[in-house]
């Protein structure tokens, strides 16, 4: 039998007394259809925050917190990936969305395309086209390994129609890849051959789960760090998403400059407790997030688990990093109507879901859940939609 966690004591009651949009946009509903865990967040943040609240450092965010913030995601970043950036390279900001904003604003000729693997997080796929850039969609192919790899070969493609911007995510959302080294490099070639630059989300990196290593993509090189913006955050790992603060890198000389001039913007939407929580978890937060990574190494292996014992004609590959579960819903027969997995879950089921087909053409079919919960709640999941399936109207 498997030991006991203090996750396990939370209930479904607890989280929606919490409040949070996750757990009350869909009264009645199992919710794992975005990126929150259910495990609170580490008590020496919370202990921060209510420092920072006791003191009224509610204000704009002043040059000394800033400053902190950037020595503190430059050490972590130093001591768990080897890499040494200098923490007046490093900038906060909103989060990775803004940060991607500014770059394609900054770094990219107005109306160029942007490359995107797909399936992807939902949002860049809409973000370009808001901004006049055209996303061209190239879907990840199965390696020699039947692991989800990158096209190398059509991203160049892509670079020679005329796109300048690749986006690249890792641990990649929703697949949960974690690159190799030898990967990255194989990218790094197109990139480099076709003077293209790469925007690195990098947000889900402290997910990385047991067996695998993160590499940040701007270390491996000097040509890499010339041509990559990064972004990273310890929002994902920590639960603090609403705090608004992401840390965007700019690891070449050329970038860093031309980020100086507007420095005021790319740092003026992150809030002054969302930067102290941060530089709290890059210094602090260690201890909490190992166990939490322990429960999610258990919780990837349980889903695989209930999948094949309730409904195993559904597809799914345990995660590499995140929380996410990417799930293969294509081998289930035909719906009747016109719906979407997605929505039948949440009729049938009232289990909340992403619909693949938001990640972009190459998702079609497939499911988003997050694993973040305790594990009897996704054991109630799995279970709901496994009833729903039985029922005349599935």
């Amino acid at each position: 039998m498997a030991s006991h966690h203090r996750f396990d004591d939370i209930t479904v009651s607890d989280l929606v007394a919490q409040g949070s949009m996750k757990w009350t946009r869909n009264p009645g509903h199992l919710s794992a259809f975005v990126a929150e865990m259910d495990f609170g967040t580490a008590p020496v943040i919370t202990e921060a925050l209510h420092d920072a609240i006791d003191k009224a450092q509610l204000g704009y965010l002043p040059p000394g917190v800033k400053s902190d913030m950037a020595e503190a995601t430059s050490d972590y970043l130093s001591s768990h990936y080897g890499w040494a950036i200098p923490a007046e390279q490093i900038y906060p900001t909103a989060d990775v969305l803004s940060a991607f904003d500014l770059v394609l604003a900054r770094f990219s000729t107005p109306g160029s395309a942007v490359i995107l693997p797909t399936p992807a997080y939902m949002p860049f796929l809409t973000i370009g086209p808001a901004r006049g850039h055209q996303v061209i969609q190239v879907p990840m192919i199965a390696g020699p390994s039947g692991r989800a790899e990158m096209d190398l070969e059509a991203i160049g493609r892509a670079f020679e129609a005329g796109a300048e911007v690749f986006i690249l995510c890792n641990p990649h959302n929703p697949l949960g890849r974690v690159y190799s080294q030898e990967e990255l490099e194989a990218l790094a070639v197109v990139v480099e051959t076709h003077g293209g630059l790469v925007f690195s989300d990098e947000i889900h990196a402290p997910l990385t789960l047991e067996g695998h290593r993160h590499i940040p993509y701007a270390s491996l090189s000097e040509a890499t760090a010339n041509h990559t913006l990064t972004a990273t955050s310890a929002s994902k790992a920590f639960n603090i998403p609403g705090l608004k603060c992401a840390q965007l890198i700019a690891s070449s000389a050329a970038h860093q400059e031309s980020l100086r001039e507007v420095a005021f913007m790319v740092s003026h939407g992150s809030a002054t407790p969302g930067v102290m929580a941060n530089t709290v978890a890059y210094r602090a937060g260690g201890p909490w997030l190992a166990d939490v990574l322990g429960y999610l190494d258990t919780n990837r292996t349980l889903l695989g688990e209930l999948l094949a014992t309730h409904i195993p004609a559904m597809g799914y590959t345990p995660p590499e990093g995140t929380y996410i579960a990417w799930i293969d819903a294509n081998g289930l027969p035909d719906i009747k109507g016109d719906r979407s997995w997605a929505q039948f879950f949440a009729d049938e089921a009232q289990v909340g879901l992403t619909d693949g087909a938001l990640c972009g053409e190459a998702g079609v079919g497939h499911l988003r859940l997050m694993l973040a919960t305790p594990g009897h709640i996704l054991e109630k999941i799995i279970l709901a939609m496994a009833e729903a399936l039985k029922a005349p109207s599935a």
